[in-house]
């Protein structure tokens, strides 16, 4: 789904819809579609699936990846605003399969930050969390405010879950701000954010009774609604007002937002329309009108048996205020029917809170009646579901804060184990590079200067100079892309074959092909001391040789890299270094820190073996035949102009 451009005019759209009337051509007509999806998406629920149905059709026959990608976060956007959870978070993995196979940085994020939405309806927090951390990453070097903006508003929706409220109203109003500085116009995608950033205001602020705050926040997203169009939430929307309205006594105010959330048709919510009916029928109780509450909330009571037939929390509080009723028009049987009634509800969904208000007011019924024995008995009880729902609190309470704890936890860890893998990092690079191999090449240098064979010298000085000075610049560098890494491997091995082995030693370089080097960040200078090893122990004693570089991919965190020689092998160098340890010692310490590097790099998402030397020998014989090192790189995306900058 595109993340650029503006909110398109009404002519705009009708234009497009009389372009796709006209059109024959599937190729056409396939495009015209994908525009007027991405509109209707978020403005004509129904006209987008209507949509989606022939895109989906042509699509079969056409080989549309990108098009394909936005059918399915369409519908997946689509399900999740009709509360089709499961609907929505199928097509969203079809999205992740296909973005991650071709798509770029800001599609991937883009579809993370989607499916962290569906997860959270889900009640997949900790999925959530995962999906919200990988886009981050993926923005930390490849940064863009529009997308930063949308994690930081599903994790203000994570804390207001977790009861952090205080950095949820922190987390939305940096994300509104946010979304306010764009430079650009704002598509109908960032005003759909601004509509659940300030729907998460209103809660919020609903939660910590500033109501006053809470109904501007709430009128902000129905005026942004109803301007824009986007109507598939405002029967929820209406209600979130008309709640807050009754909560300040404003019962006027309060019934035409319930009226309202009971007529709109674009929001299928049951739920919501039910929630309606029933506070509306509270409004009518308070004036006296039994007989219209009671009718409102039994339709009240017939919507939500619709959705559930075990929604027991909202069936007990209907039954309490249908019992109220009754109490009030002197039918007390069918109050203490229906008291029962709310009690049995409560108790079966295990609802403290519900049930310590439902025992406060059948005390109040008995009390009126002059049964202070029985009012006395559900006053106790009524203590003791407070007693209880207060340690319910402390307890969910205390599992937040642990789960926060841990996720800090994580994060102070995964801080500590980057500064670790800095300082390793610069003793790694102060390891590099042999002062035999620097001695050496500057050697042969000197020869064809004295030789006479300036443009040679010049040559091959050229080579060696930029080798130091990448060295030198890769020094300050965490991370730098496997293109870069490769040239730099390049260059030392082509130094060593014309300066130190007088062209014996030959090398070569082998990248799979679904490897993007351009973009795949490794490990500054992560290889070249094994294949200084290579080098060092197995070819230097034969003076020739040839060593080979292969890289593939393993997953999306990781590839490997191959170091293989056909040197002497690893026996018959232990038994020089007994001889010449002074030859062999620098190489191995930078082998023995490297690997140091790549157990921290990689802790923080898997444990195993990261690096693996086997023994190469003739099959018949028995003799060796040369060194393999297998290594598991940690990899992340980057954005390769940053790097140059």
């Amino acid at each position: 789904m595109t993340t650029t451009g503006t909110v398109p005019k009404i002519s705009a759209i009708r234009r497009l819809e009389g372009q796709l009337e006209r059109q024959k051509d599937n190729k056409q007509r396939v495009v015209l579609i994908d525009q007027l999806a991405a509109h209707f998406a978020f403005t004509n629920v129904r006209k987008a699936q209507k949509l989606l149905a022939e895109q989906k059709k042509i699509l079969k026959d056409l080989d549309f990846p990108d098009l394909e990608l936005n059918y399915h976060l369409h519908t997946a956007f689509i399900e999740n605003q009709l509360y089709n959870y499961i609907l929505s978070e199928m097509h969203c993995n079809k999205a992740i399969n296909i973005v991650e196979e071709r798509g770029d940085v800001k599609q991937q994020a883009e579809v993370y930050i989607d499916y962290a939405g569906t997860c959270i309806n889900l009640d997949k927090m900790d999925l959530a969390t995962a999906y919200l951390d990988k886009a981050s990453k993926l923005l930390e070097v490849f940064p863009d405010p529009q997308l930063q903006a949308r994690i930081t508003t599903r994790e203000g929706f994570l804390n207001l879950h977790y009861s952090s409220y205080t950095k949820a109203i922190e987390l939305f109003l940096e994300a509104e701000k946010s979304i306010n500085a764009l430079n650009q116009s704002l598509t109908l995608k960032d005003y759909y954010f601004l509509t659940l950033i300030r729907s998460g205001l209103g809660r919020v602020y609903e939660i910590n009774e500033d109501i006053s705050k809470s109904v501007r926040a709430y009128l902000k997203v129905i005026n942004m609604c109803e301007s824009l169009g986007m109507r598939t939430r405002l029967s929820w929307h209406y209600l979130n007002v008309g709640s807050a309205y009754m909560a300040l006594q404003d019962d006027e105010s309060a019934e035409a937002y319930f009226r309202k959330a009971i007529r709109i048709r674009d929001d299928i919510s049951q739920n919501a329309r039910a929630g309606a009916y029933a506070n509306l029928g509270f409004i009518y109780f308070k004036r006296k009108e039994y007989q219209e509450a009671l009718s409102l909330y039994n339709r009240a009571e017939s919507l939500y048996k619709e959705r559930s037939e075990e929604d027991y929390s909202n069936f007990s509080v209907i039954e309490n205020w249908k019992a109220k009723l009754f109490s009030a028009l002197g039918k007390r049987k069918r109050a203490k029917y229906h008291f029962a009634r709310a009690y049995e509800f409560a108790n079966q969904k295990h609802d403290y809170k519900q049930l310590a208000s439902v025992c406060k007011d059948i005390a109040s019924f008995y009390a009126e009646s002059g049964d202070y024995k029985k009012a006395y008995e559900f006053q106790l009880i009524q203590d003791e579901m407070g007693e209880r729902y207060s340690e319910e609190v402390n307890r969910r309470m205390l599992l937040e804060l642990e789960v926060k704890y841990e996720a800090e936890k994580k994060k102070q860890e995964a801080e500590m184990l980057r500064l670790q893998a800095t300082g390793l990092q610069l003793k790694a690079l102060r390891a590099q590079m042999n002062p035999h191999f620097m001695y050496n090449a500057l050697n042969s240098i000197q020869n064809y200067i004295t030789s006479n064979e300036a443009a040679s010298a010049a040559k091959y000085l050229a080579k060696f100079a930029k080798l130091m000075r990448q060295s030198l610049d890769y020094s300050d560098m965490e991370v730098i892309s496997l293109e870069d890494e490769v040239n730099f491997l390049e260059d030392y091995l082509f130094i060593n074959q014309k300066l130190r082995f007088a062209d014996e030693l030959q090398y070569k370089v082998v990248i799979d092909d679904e490897i993007e080097e351009d973009i795949i960040g490794v490990p500054t200078m992560i290889v070249q001391p094994y294949v200084e090893n290579a080098i060092e122990h197995g070819l230097r004693p034969k003076k020739s040789g040839l060593v080979k570089l292969e890289f593939y991919p393993i997953d999306d965190f990781s590839i490997l890299c191959i170091v293989e020689d056909n040197g002497i092998g690893r026996n018959k160098a232990r038994e020089l270094k007994e001889r010449e340890p002074q030859n062999v010692n620098h190489a191995s310490k930078g082998t023995s820190i490297t690997e140091k590097r790549l157990n921290i790099l990689h802790k923080s998402r898997r444990k195993g073996v990261f690096v693996k030397t086997i023994d190469l020998e003739d099959p018949q014989s028995g003799l060796a035949t040369g060194t393999r090192v297998e290594i598991q790189i940690p990899i992340q995306i980057i954005q390769k102009n940053q790097l140059l900058d």
